[in-house]
């Protein structure tokens, strides 16, 4: 008979997470993109929040928040440093002054044309073939998708 062993501290091996290489590489990916992103004057969150901004116009912070995955607290400090740099304005109406609403500057889109050379810099950053990046990303998507369905 096999002599099969049960060790309870299983669960909370470090090579038994999905979450930790998940983390990893996630860490290594925004260390990456550090160097394309110095010519835009962007850390990769200020990045993603551009790409927003770029794709789906002005909106409330709450609106972006959702979007990019960021709660007010870290979004807030984020947003007054892209108005400071002249890529963003944030707007509260006289309406409703507790909602604050956020549009490109002409700078902040002229960024986007910079902001162009990005995605061709990052080729290659996770060393997977075509279809694999292309499962990855629709697995992602799929949790995601699953985890904001549970809130």
């Amino acid at each position: 008979m096999e002599n099969v062993t049960h060790d309870p501290y299983d669960c909370i091996r470090l090579g038994n997470q999905v979450c930790f290489p998940l983390y990893a590489c996630a860490k290594e990916v925004v260390r990456q993109y550090r160097k394309p992103l110095e010519d835009l004057n962007l850390t990769y969150t200020q990045y993603i929040v551009m790409m927003a901004l770029w794709e789906f116009g002005g909106m409330t912070e709450g609106e972006l928040g959702k979007k990019v995955h960021l709660d007010s607290g870290t979004l807030a400090p984020l947003l007054k440093r892209l108005e400071k740099q002249g890529y963003i304005q944030r707007i509260r109406p006289k309406d409703n002054e507790r909602k604050l609403f956020l549009s490109l500057t002409e700078q902040g889109e002229a960024l986007k044309e910079k902001a162009k050379a990005v995605p061709a810099a990052m080729q290659g950053c996770i060393p997977l073939e075509r279809e694999e990046l292309m499962l990855l990303k629709s697995l992602l998507d799929q949790a995601l998708i699953r985890m904001n369905k549970q809130e």
